[in-house]
C-alpha cells in the first residue's frame, strides 16, 4: 500500500501505525484486494480497508475480458466510491451496513476504509442459510428499498445491478434461447418502466451479508453495483442465491409476504409519502419479471450454471410468453 493511503488510515482512525491482520478477499479478476488491518495506539482495534487497483492485463475467470467489462468494473468503483460517500448515510440500524470512515484516490488506486463488521457483532457468513438469515435478509432489502424509495440515483448507476441490459452485451450474444433473447429488452423495459423506483443493492447474494452468530440480525457489504431499479431485483436474486429450486417455489409467497409487510412499516415509519398498497401491487407482480431479467443474464455468462433449473425455466417461459401475449 502506498504512503498516502497508510497516512489516510492513520488520520482517520487516530492510529500511529497500522498493520495487515489479513486477505478477506481479493477482487474480481485481479482489481485489487479487501484486508483486515490492525491500528496501533486507536480507540480502534481493527478497519476493512478495500483497495482498488487497476490490474496489468484481465484475469476473468469465465474469460470476458473486454474493453466494456473493463469500463463497467471502474465505473463500479467510482459508484461505491459515491454511495458511501453522499447516500450511505440514510441507511439505519435496520439496514445496516459498515461505517465509511474515509475514502481516497490516488492515481488509478481507490482505498476504502470501513467499519469492522466483526467487531460490530456481524462476525458470520454462511453458505447455506436457515429460516433466521433468510428472514433477516428480506428484512434488510425491504428497510434499505423503503429508504431509498423515490430517490434519483445521483452519482450511481442508473439502473442498477451487474446484469443490467444495456451493460451485458456480450452476454445477450451468447444467448443461445432465442425466445428470451427476443424477450430481453421487454423484460428490462417492464422493470425500468415501473412507477415506483428506489435503489437496489445490486448484487444482493447471501455472501454479502454479514451475520450476528444467532442469525437474527445482518448487515450488508458491497455497493458497487448500487442504481435505480425496482426493489423486486435485488429480491429475486437474493432467492435465487440461497435457496434451491424446490424451496424457491415452496416459500415464494412467504418470503414476499414477509418482505411486503416490512416495506409497508418501513414506508409509515418512516413518513414516506407512497401508497404502501400500490407499490405492493405493482412489484409484487414484477417479482417473477425480475427472475427472469437475471436468468437472461446468467444463461448467455453461464449456461451451465447450477442456478439454471427446471423452476426458473417454467417462471422464464411464462414472463415470456406474458410479455408476447401483452404486445
Amino acid at each position: 500500500m502506498n504512503e498516502n493511503f497508510q497516512e489516510t488510515i492513520c488520520r482517520a482512525t487516530g492510529a500511529s501505525d497500522i498493520f495487515e491482520i489479513e486477505v478477506i478477499q481479493s477482487l474480481w479478476s485481479g482489481y485489487g484486494k479487501i484486508a483486515r488491518y490492525g491500528l496501533e495506539n486507536s480507540e480502534l482495534n481493527r478497519v476493512v480497508v478495500k483497495h482498488v487497483r487497476l490490474p496489468d492485463g484481465g484475469n476473468h475467470p469465465r474469460g470476458w475480458n473486454t474493453n466494456l467489462s473493463h469500463e463497467r468494473k471502474l465505473k463500479s468503483y467510482q459508484v461505491e466510491t459515491a454511495w458511501y460517500e453522499k447516500w450511505s448515510h440514510l441507511c439505519d440500524e435496520n439496514c445496516r451496513i459498515p461505517k465509511c470512515l474515509a475514502l481516497d484516490t490516488h492515481e488509478d488506486e481507490v482505498l476504502m476504509v470501513l467499519e469492522d463488521l466483526d467487531d460490530s457483532g456481524f462476525s458470520n457468513r454462511v453458505e447455506t442459510a436457515s429460516w433466521n438469515e433468510i428472514e433477516a435478509c428480506i428484512i434488510w432489502l425491504a428497510n434499505f428499498h423503503a429508504t431509498y424509495l423515490g430517490c434519483k440515483a445521483d452519482d450511481l448507476w442508473d439502473i442498477g445491478t451487474y446484469w443490467h441490459l444495456d451493460t451485458r452485451p456480450d452476454e445477450l450474444l451468447e444467448l443461445s434461447d432465442i425466445d428470451l433473447k427476443n424477450a430481453a429488452s421487454l423484460i428490462d423495459a417492464k422493470l425500468n418502466d415501473a412507477k415506483f423506483q428506489t435503489f437496489v443493492h445490486g448484487d444482493a447474494k447471501l455472501a454479502n451479508f454479514c451475520f450476528s452468530p444467532d442469525g437474527k440480525s445482518v448487515a450488508a457489504v458491497d455497493f458497487q453495483y448500487v442504481g435505480g431499479g425496482c426493489g423486486m431485483k435485488d429480491v429475486a436474486y437474493f432467492v435465487g442465491s440461497c435457496l434451491y429450486e424446490e424451496d424457491c417455489e415452496r416459500l415464494e409467497d412467504q418470503i414476499l409476504t414477509l418482505y411486503f409487510n416490512t416495506l409497508r412499516k418501513a414506508l409509515k415509519d418512516q413518513n414516506k409519502p407512497f401508497n404502501a398498497d400500490e407499490v405492493e401491487r405493482e412489484w409484487r407482480a414484477l417479482y417473477h419479471v425480475a427472475w427472469a431479467d437475471f436468468h437472461r443474464f446468467l444463461k448467455g455468462w453461464s449456461p451451465d450454471h447450477w442456478k439454471i433449473n427446471n423452476y426458473s425455466e417454467l417462471l422464464v417461459r411464462k414472463v415470456v410468453t406474458g410479455l408476447e401475449t401483452s404486445t
